[in-house]
């Protein structure tokens, strides 16, 4: 058993800006699942929006975030996301976060559902800038633990003190080493949960291998309500490439004049769908490249960018250039091959503006969450920001009721005792693919009631045959995964379900239209 002040599983944005802000005034532990960069953070390459132009005001940030969130956005939320957003770059930028500029001010660029240029980035890798500073800054602290290759598999609770108790209260982790197949605890007086989305619940997505919602699952065992998980957002632009999985095409290729063409007619349609045509958005973007793919049978759409200066394009997206030249795809002479991909989970454990869940002593931080600031569809660029925001309002509220968390009590060590060796692997391999498969086809962009029913029915039947699986063998980080990706599932469907409207992400041609008023859908478990 370890034990430290405070634990925190994931190691991208939330969980790091976290560590960073406690470091001072106590010992933390920070657990990755695999590689210390794994996470999303390393993967977005967008950038952080804050209003940080004359001509910009909190208001029309607090508007477009609420305009894109279909209403379902908390507005307090937004409104403490969006004042404390230029904060949050102050503390980047003295971290080193080198972001681009003109002249003095740093570069403010523009994505779809933005009305004003607010989105600073470092070219069209920001999230692997902001990942590489905050591990260093992390790196260099004396109070900070950093800890990879940790599979976390269960929140301890009350029930898993030696002298039992029915609090709910939570003390740490149980996990699994990936080295040494070992299970520890790790526990503390008080857990950060920020473990990222459900991504990988899905055949296509651009999620990182490890977004299997381990802590939205973990969080839902302990006892914590969920919320909102059937709003997916779907990101319109994945490159389409047989070899190279999940390559995102950022949304700023749309900001700065790409146009969406029918790859056989060459028409650009997103005007047919929307007035803000490529700049709509991006629930709408995908759900309109999602219409043209299954109505001409195509595999894919183009993104065009090719009718801007050569220069401009090479310079301002120099990471996609690249890896498109390696691919043979010049984008500034030719179209992209695109299609929608999942792309970021909007619902999840639901917080406070303290970060703190349902359980007392846990806390939670970042996409694995539901704190009320996307609603039913995100804003390009207010992810990122989210992890900062709640981060340090985590940490913070950690520091200031320190002496009201208790040290925690003795523990019981993991029991492996009744389990044996796997001698069956196909079993998770299959289960794996046939989630993935079934989610993307009847959970997907466009839902019906039917489609939800039949996918209902698959995870019930799956369900037993994981605990069973479960229950009889050792755990191994596939296991641990395929547990969670399903428990992740029947959340997203049992949400689905629940919404009789469409709303955001959420669009069902069952329900096609809004219901009057804007309601959270709340599981509670």
């Amino acid at each position: 058993m370890s034990e430290y002040d405070v634990i925190i599983v994931g190691s991208g944005a939330a969980g790091l800006t976290a560590a960073i802000a406690l470091a001072d005034h106590c010992r933390v532990l920070v657990l990755a699942k695999g590689e210390l960069t794994g996470g999303s953070t390393a993967w977005a390459q967008g950038g952080i929006a804050a209003v940080l132009d004359a001509g910009d005001t909190f208001e029309n940030h607090i508007e477009d975030t609420m305009i894109a969130g279909g209403g379902l956005n908390r507005r307090e939320t937004v409104e403490f996301v969006v004042e404390n957003a230029p904060h949050a770059i102050e503390r980047l930028v003295e971290m080193g976060v080198p972001f681009n500029k003109d002249a003095e001010a740093l570069h403010l660029t523009r994505e779809g559902g933005h009305s004003h240029r607010r989105i600073v980035h470092v070219d069209d890798a920001t999230g692997w800038a902001v990942q590489a500073a905050l591990l260093k800054t992390a790196e260099a602290h004396p109070n900070i633990t950093l800890l990879p290759g940790q599979a976390c598999i269960d929140l301890i609770t009350g029930r898993h003190e030696e002298r039992y108790s029915g609090s709910g209260r939570v003390w740490g982790v149980y996990a699994l080493d990936e080295k040494t197949g070992k299970v520890r605890a790790h526990v503390g007086r008080a857990t950060i949960l920020a473990s990222g989305g459900a991504g990988r619940v899905y055949q296509f997505s651009t999620a990182p291998r490890g977004a299997t919602g381990d802590g939205i699952a973990m969080a839902w065992r302990a006892g914590a309500r969920v919320s909102n998980m059937e709003m997916m957002q779907f990101h319109p632009t994945c490159l389409y490439n047989l070899d190279v999985k999940n390559f995102l095409i950022t949304e700023a290729v749309r900001g700065e004049g790409g146009i969406l063409k029918h790859p056989v007619t060459g028409h650009r349609y997103m005007p047919d769908y929307d007035a803000r045509a490529e700049l709509a958005p991006r629930d709408v973007v995908a759900r309109a490249n999602d219409d043209q793919i299954k109505r001409s049978g195509l595999d894919y759409v183009h993104l065009d960018i090719s009718h801007q200066n050569p220069d401009f394009v090479a310079g301002h997206f120099p990471n996609i250039y690249e890896k498109l030249l390696t691919l043979g795809i010049d984008m500034t002479k030719q179209p992209i091959p695109v299609v929608p991909a999942q792309h970021y989970t909007c619902g999840g454990v639901l917080i406070d503006l303290d970060g703190r869940t349902d359980l007392p002593g846990l806390y939670a931080a970042g996409e694995c969450t539901e704190s009320g600031l996307h609603g039913a569809n995100r804003l390009a660029s207010n992810s990122l920001l989210e992890c900062f925001v709640f981060g340090e309002a985590a940490a913070k509220h950690i520091i200031e009721s320190w002496d009201q968390l208790a040290a925690p009590p003795a523990i019981r060590p993991w029991d492996a005792s009744r389990v044996t060796d796997s001698d069956e692997e196909v079993v998770i391999k299959q289960n794996w693919t046939e989630i993935r498969r079934f989610m993307w086809n009847y959970v997907g962009i466009v839902r019906t009631t039917k489609r939800l029913e039949r996918a209902r029915h698959r995870i019930d039947m799956m369900t037993h045959e994981v605990e069973d699986y479960y229950g009889h063998f050792r755990v191994t980080t596939d296991l641990i995964e395929l547990r969670n990706l399903l428990q992740c599932a029947e959340l997203i469907v049992r949400s689905a379900l629940h919404r009789k409207e469409s709303r955001g992400l959420h669009y069902t041609l069952d329900y096609p239209d809004l219901l009057p008023q804007a309601l959270d859908t709340v599981l509670v478990p």
